[in-house]
Formats: structure tokens, C-alpha cells, sequence
């Protein structure tokens, strides 16, 4: 531990960075703090001292920038799902683009006028439509004063905060949080609950999912139907890996329209869908405008999951392949594709399970016009390194990590690729995560 650790200075906050803090300057240092903004004077204790940076926490805002607001959330601070709340939602936007557009040009991979606005999310509050949460029982369950805790892990902590309600969760989500934070602690395993996700589809379908250990499944199973068929939503358990989850009552699946009539998709437990359904329908559009597809092109769309970037292609292109290494989302995808093929033809989208990288390597220079890939956020540098070999006409990235897409881009842009356009998107109000798309093409 270094001499610094521990000790308490006074900082003005000038910048945020890329994760969220707030940054100032002591002694030619850059120290890190959150729950901090530009224009702060804060009180800050060092808990993390490196050779060019230190991290704090805070002590106290000992003058509070003029833009600063009270969070409405009680839990702010608190909870780890929210950094943001003390900003005003416009200035949350105008930083996160400003944190991409530096990741990008300071890095070399895109020139400023390659840029485009951010895109604000329509809603800053009640956005999403995915939420998981966190469970414990405190306490001895044989005394009285056992305790069903049902919250959010506090930051960096797998300490849970019981919270009564989330600011960012979809009135419908709410609604059977409440429920279920009622009814939970009174099921027949509630000590083997760890984990609680809700979701609603672009409908007014809800679906539970309760993760619970294995030797609590027979008990949980019978008691869980019935909770769901008395209130009116889709329920499933899990003990495990994605593998051991099954149904219990309703279809389970989530409805998604990435485009604001045709194609509807649809999602099994487990699949992948965007937590911020109208910012979901403005990447889409925006992708489409983009790429200005001409009818003829072929497309190969790496992590594909069940088909929401695949389908809305396939209607404006020659052929579509998607990719996806998760068996479920591959047969959501193609019953997806054959429920939204035109009935007069034969459906041009076609799709496998495999690796994204080792498919590609098994593909030819020529065979795709496109490839589109939507990894996670640790991005994919083998993906990255087999395009260089594949050598598409373009390449359409989207990305949740700024940081993983510069380090991906560099690879492309040092080796034939120049980026057309780069465009934040704000899916995630109230918190730093920032989602992208990016569109390169071949110089030669």
C-alpha cells in the first residue's frame, strides 16, 4: 500500500472519464472520483495510489457545481446500478459523447468529422424492459428475525441493497417487483433464491425468471406455477447454466419490434434482447440509413442472438447469414425468419451456431459484401483479426464499450479500413455505459 493511501485532499473536479468519475489534478496526478462532476470542489480520501494516477472516494462536495441535482432516486449512491442521477439528463448526453468522440480521435481511429450527434434516449426514466434482481435471505431462517432481502448489489460490493422500487425499471416491471418482493419471502425456498430477472416484451406480456439451487427446484416448481397463472405472467426457474433453466407456466417468450411494424421478433428465456426498446428502433433505423443497401448485397452478421439487426436486413438485401454461438437464440432466430418471410418467396436469411470468429475464418475474400457484429462488451479482437483476412467491402460495428471498440478498430484501421461514420447512442440513461455503431470501409 502505498504512502498516499488514505490520505485526504481537496480536489475541483474538470473532467469525466470514461468509466464515470469525475477527474481533477493534485500535485500533476490524476485522481479518480465518483459520484463527482465538473465544476465540483470535493473532499476526497485516496484509497488506490498508482505512479501517474490515484483513485478516492468521497468525502464530501464542498461546493457543488452550478449544474448539479439532487438524485431523485433514495437509493442513489447507495446502489450500484445508477452514477449519473446527480447530472441533468442533457449534460449526461453531451458527455458521453464527448467520452466517445476523445476514445475515438485521441486514439487515431476516426477523425472528428466522421463523428455523428449522439442519439439521446427517448426516455430517461422507466426505459428498460430487462431488469435482474439480486436476492438474499439475512438472518437464521429458523428465528424470527430472518429477512428476504431483494435489491441491487452496492458498488463494488455483493452486498445487496433492498430497494422498493427502480427509477429505470418499465411501469410493468415495476409492478411485479412489488408483487413479487411480497410473495418471495413466503415460497418454500426462499433461502435458495439468489436471483430474480424481470422482463416485458413490446407488449403486456411479463416474464419472471428465479434462479434457485438445485435441491429447491420440486419445491419451488409447484408454487411458482401458481403465483404465475393467479397473476398473469410467464415464469421460469433456474439452477445453473443457461441449460438448466425451464418453464413453469406461459410461453416465456418476449416480443421485440425493431422496426415500428414488420419484422416481430421473438425471444426465448435466456436470449439476448436490448434492454431500451425505442433506442433499439433508432439503431436499427439509423443502420439501415447507414448502410444504404441496394437489394444486391450479401450479409454476414456475427452474434446475431435471435435475429433483431438479421430480419430487418434480409428485408432490404440479397442474402443474410447470421451467426451465433448460443443454440437457443439461433432457433429463436430462424423462427423468426420463417415467421416473417414473405409468404410469395423463399426466405433469405439463414442461420447457424457456431463461433463468430471461427465461422469467418471458414469463409472466402468475396463471399460477404457486409459483416455486421454486435459483440459483447469485451468486444472481439479473434473476430477483428479474421476480418483482416476475409477483407469485406465494409464492416458495420456496434459496440457497448468504447474502450474494447477503439482497441478493435485500431486493428482494422492500421490494416485497410477507414471509419465512415461513428454514432453514440444513449440506451443506458443515469448510468456511463454508452452503446455505438461504427461503419468502416475498405480503402483498396
Amino acid at each position: 500500500m502505498g504512502t498516499e493511501t488514505m490520505r485526504e485532499i481537496e480536489l475541483d473536479i474538470t473532467t469525466l472519464a470514461h468509466g464515470g468519475r469525475g477527474m481533477g489534478r493534485h500535485d500533476g496526478k490524476a485522481i479518480f472520483v465518483p459520484l463527482t462532476m465538473p465544476g465540483d470542489r470535493v473532499h476526497c480520501r485516496i484509497v488506490k495510489a498508482k505512479a501517474r494516477f490515484a483513485e478516492a472516494e468521497l468525502v464530501e462536495i464542498i461546493t457543488p457545481s452550478p449544474q448539479r441535482q439532487a438524485a431523485p432516486c433514495p437509493y442513489f449512491e447507495k446502489c450500484g446500478g445508477c452514477q449519473w442521477q446527480h447530472m441533468p439528463y442533457p449534460l449526461q448526453s453531451e458527455w458521453k459523447a464527448k467520452i466517445f468522440a476523445d476514445l475515438l480521435t485521441r486514439s487515431g481511429v476516426a477523425e472528428e468529422d466522421t463523428l455523428l450527434s449522439i442519439v439521446p434516449s427517448p426516455s430517461e426514466w422507466s426505459y428498460r424492459n430487462r431488469v435482474q434482481f439480486k436476492c438474499e435471505q439475512s438472518g437464521d431462517a429458523r428465528k424470527s428475525d430472518d429477512r428476504f432481502v431483494m435489491g441491487f448489489y452496492r458498488p463494488e460490493s455483493h452486498d445487496i441493497v433492498d430497494i422498493e422500487k427502480c427509477m429505470l425499471a418499465d411501469e410493468k416491471i415495476q409492478q411485479l417487483y412489488t408483487l413479487l418482493r411480497q410473495e418471495l419471502p413466503k415460497s418454500p425456498r426462499a433461502d435458495a433464491i439468489s436471483q430474480v430477472d424481470v422482463s416485458c416484451g413490446d407488449d403486456d406480456k411479463t416474464r419472471v425468471i428465479v434462479h434457485v439451487a438445485p435441491k429447491a427446484v420440486a419445491k419451488m416448481e409447484p408454487w411458482l406455477q401458481k403465483l404465475a397463472e393467479k397473476n398473469g405472467f410467464d415464469a421460469c426457474l433456474q439452477s445453473g447454466a443457461k441449460n438448466t433453466l425451464q418453464k413453469v407456466s406461459g410461453v416465456g417468450q418476449t416480443l421485440v419490434r425493431p422496426e415500428a411494424d414488420e419484422p416481430k421478433l421473438y425471444s426465448n428465456p435466456g436470449g439476448f434482447v436490448q434492454v431500451n426498446p425505442p433506442q433499439n428502433r433508432n439503431m436499427v433505423a439509423a443502420m439501415i440509413e447507414r448502410l444504404q443497401l441496394t437489394g444486391k448485397e450479401k450479409v454476414l452478421d456475427l452474434f446475431c442472438g435471435m435475429g433483431n439487426f438479421s430480419l430487418p436486413l434480409a428485408k432490404r438485401c440479397a442474402q443474410v447469414v447470421g451467426v451465433e454461438n448460443y443454440a437457443p437464440a439461433i432457433m429463436d432466430a430462424r423462427r423468426n425468419a420463417r415467421r416473417n418471410a414473405d409468404r410469395d418467396q423463399q426466405a433469405n436469411a439463414e442461420f447457424h451456431v457456431a463461433d463468430a470468429a471461427s465461422y469467418l475464418r471458414n469463409t472466402r475474400p468475396g463471399d460477404f459484401d457486409l459483416v455486421v457484429l454486435d459483440p459483447p462488451r469485451s468486444g472481439s479482437a479473434p473476430v477483428t483479426k479474421a476480418l483482416l483476412e476475409v477483407r469485406p467491402e465494409r464492416v458495420l460495428y456496434i459496440s457497448c464499450d468504447p474502450a474494447t471498440l477503439t482497441r478493435d478498430l485500431k486493428q482494422l484501421v492500421q490494416n485497410g479500413y477507414q471509419v465512415v461514420s461513428a454514432q453514440a447512442f444513449d440506451l443506458f440513461p443515469q448510468t456511463w455505459h454508452i452503446e455505438s455503431m461504427t461503419l468502416l470501409q475498405r480503402c483498396d
